[in-house]
């Protein structure tokens, strides 16, 4: 039977929404579902490991990457850029992998552009109070740029209806229940198993 092409879950949130956390759970319980870390311009923040968080490179390497064509979505995000390599996601799909990205709600389009046969999954927080308090916790911005990240957190909500599914991250365990439920579920659709239903009809 030939190999069926890896599914794309495409995962959008406002920051400390959790999404991060959610998809690198997905790719340790879908064995061989592969996490799409993004290409940014961004400085590491503390605790932060090349490769494991993010490939940092410089603005002039971005640059020549959007001008070669390498990126399937990339975007700019408070000054820096961020973006998702087309080889690697192509070629993990190819070998019928799963891949599982998060990224902002501009990069969502164009990927929805490209392909809408992926799936899009959109993290809301249970407040706006609590998605507050937690960027407060990460302490990695300062009044100014936490207000600047509410703000367009309610601007990128907007973005969520037209998601094909929306997770209110309110229990963590909760969430992660019901992001595997949509993986699994998109895996018992007909038109992925259609193939099977019909070999068994002809030996019967």
């Amino acid at each position: 039977m030939e190999k069926k092409k890896g599914l794309l879950f495409v995962v959008s949130a406002p920051s400390g929404t959790g999404k991060t956390t959610l998809c690198r759970t997905m790719a340790r319980d879908f064995p061989g579902m592969h996490y799409s870390i993004s290409y940014t311009t961004r400085p590491p923040r503390p605790g932060e490991k090349k490769g494991r968080d993010y490939h940092f490179v410089t603005a002039g390497d971005f640059q020549r990457m959007i001008d070669a064509g390498e990126f399937a979505e990339w975007a700019e995000i408070y000054g820096y850029r961020y973006g998702t390599s087309k080889t690697i996601l192509e070629k993990a799909r190819d070998e019928g992998r799963d891949v599982i990205v998060d990224i902002d709600g501009q990069g969502a389009r164009q990927l929805r552009d490209q392909d809408p046969q992926a799936i899009f999954i959109f993290i809301l927080p249970p407040s706006w109070e609590e998605l507050k308090r937690r960027l407060s916790l990460r302490k990695t911005e300062g009044a100014t740029a936490l207000g600047e990240r509410l703000k367009k957190a309610r601007l990128e909500t907007a973005d969520g209806r037209w998601y094909n599914y929306i997770i209110i991250n309110n229990e963590l365990d909760k969430a992660q229940k019901q992001l595997k439920a949509i993986i699994q579920a998109q895996h018992c659709r007909r038109e992925r198993v259609i193939g099977v239903l019909e070999t068994m009809l002809m030996v019967s």
